[in-house]
C-alpha cells in the first residue's frame, strides 16, 4: 500500500484489487467470519460502550482507515459516496444476524462459546499488529467454526428474536459506517498527519482489552462498564496524530508561488533593461561602413615601423613629438616637450 504496508489489508488487497472492493470486503468481513454474531451472542453489545468499541474496533478499526488513507485517490464526495454504497449494505446485515442471535443461543452453550468468541477477538489482534504472526494463526472463521462445534447443544433449539439485538447491532454497524464517513472527510487533512502504522499497533492493543474481559470472564478479572478499549484507542489517536507533519508539507508548497513572484519584476526588469538597450542601439548610435563589424575579434598590437617613415607619414613633428614622447630613452631634448 502506498501509506501503510497493513498486513490485513494487504491480504484482501491481493484477493481484491481495487480500493472501494477493499474497503467493502474489510468491513464486511466480520459479517462473513462470524465474529459479529458471536460478539452479539457473547453479550458485548450489551451496552452502549460495546457498541462503540464494536462498531469502531471491527467494522471500522486501522485496516478501515489504512485503505481510506493509502488506497482510495478518488475526491472527497467520492470517497464518502462509496462509504455510504458500502453501509448501506453492511447496516441491514448486521441487523439480519442480530436478530438471529437469540436463536443461536438456543442452541448453544454460551459459557464455552464465549471463550471462542474471546479467542476470535486475540486473533484479529494479533494478525493486525504482525503479518508474521497472522501466518500462524487460524483464520477467525476456523476459531468461529470449532467454538460452534465444541458447545452445540441442539436439544435447546428455539426461534426467537429480540428488539434489542436488533437495535444494538445496527447501531454498532451504523457506528462503524459512521467511523468510516469520518476518515473518508478528513482524509485531505489526515493525509501526511496520521501514522497509519502507529494507529494500527494501538487498535490492535484495544482489540486485546477488549476481548480480555471476554476471555477472564469465569475468574471475574477485567468485569468493569468502563470504556478501556475506547481509552486505549483514543490515546493512540493522540499518539498517531502529529499536527505539524502536514503543515511542514504546505508550509513549503505555499513559499513556492512566493519565490517565483519576487523573481518576476527582476526578470520584468531585466526584460525591459533588454529592451532599453535594444532600442538604444537602433536609435541612437549608427555604424558606419569603416566600422568593423560587432563579432570582429580585436585587431594585434600595432606594428613597430621606421621612425622616419611615421614622421612622413604623419606630417613631420607632430607623429614625431608623439611618438619621442612616449619614448622615455630619447637623447633629443628639442623633441620632447615635457621636459
Amino acid at each position: 500500500m502506498s501509506v501503510s504496508r497493513h498486513p490485513v489489508a494487504l491480504r484482501l488487497e491481493e484477493q481484491v484489487g481495487s480500493a472501494t472492493k477493499l474497503l467493502a470486503t474489510v468491513m464486511v468481513l466480520p459479517l462473513v467470519d462470524g465474529i459479529f454474531p458471536a460478539l452479539v451472542v457473547a453479550g458485548v453489545l450489551g451496552s452502549a460502550s460495546g457498541v462503540v468499541e464494536t462498531g469502531i474496533l471491527i467494522f471500522g478499526g486501522s485496516a478501515t482507515a489504512a485503505v481510506i488513507l493509502a488506497e482510495m485517490d478518488g475526491s472527497r464526495r467520492e470517497m464518502v459516496a462509496s462509504v455510504l454504497i458500502i453501509g448501506a449494505v453492511i447496516i441491514p446485515l448486521a441487523a439480519v444476524e442480530a436478530a438471529l442471535a437469540p436463536t443461536l443461543e438456543s442452541v448453544l452453550d454460551l459459557p464455552v462459546f464465549e471463550r471462542f468468541a474471546g479467542l476470535v477477538i486475540l486473533t484479529i489482534a494479533a494478525k493486525t499488529a504482525s503479518s508474521e504472526i497472522g501466518e500462524h494463526l487460524p483464520s477467525p472463521g476456523v476459531i468461529i467454526g470449532l467454538g460452534f462445534v465444541a458447545s452445540f447443544k441442539p436439544s435447546g433449539f428455539m426461534l426467537e428474536t429480540s428488539t434489542e439485538y436488533v437495535v444494538n447491532g445496527t447501531a454498532a454497524a451504523a457506528v462503524g459506517v459512521a467511523f468510516a464517513l469520518s476518515i473518508a472527510l478528513l482524509s485531505p487533512h489526515l493525509r501526511g498527519r496520521v501514522d497509519i502504522d502507529r494507529f494500527r499497533f494501538g487498535s490492535a492493543v484495544a482489540l486485546g482489552v477488549l476481548a480480555l474481559p471476554i476471555l477472564l470472564g469465569p475468574f471475574n478479572l477485567m468485569q468493569t462498564e468502563a470504556p478501556i478499549a475506547l481509552a486505549v484507542l483514543a490515546v493512540t489517536t493522540l499518539f498517531a496524530y502529529d499536527p505539524n507533519a502536514g503543515g511542514t508539507e504546505s508550509a513549503g508548497e505555499d513559499d513556492a508561488p512566493d519565490d517565483g513572484d519576487d523573481d518576476e519584476p527582476a526578470a520584468e526588469s531585466g526584460d525591459s533593461a533588454g529592451g532599453a538597450s535594444d532600442g538604444s542601439d537602433d536609435g541612437s548610435v549608427e555604424e558606419s561602413p569603416s566600422d568593423p563589424p560587432l563579432d570582429a575579434p580585436p585587431e594585434g598590437p600595432t606594428p613597430i615601423v621606421d621612425d622616419d617613415v611615421a614622421v612622413l607619414a604623419n606630417g613631420g613633428e607632430e607623429r614625431g613629438t608623439d611618438d619621442e614622447g612616449s619614448d622615455p630613452f630619447t637623447d633629443d631634448d628639442s623633441r620632447a616637450p615635457w621636459l
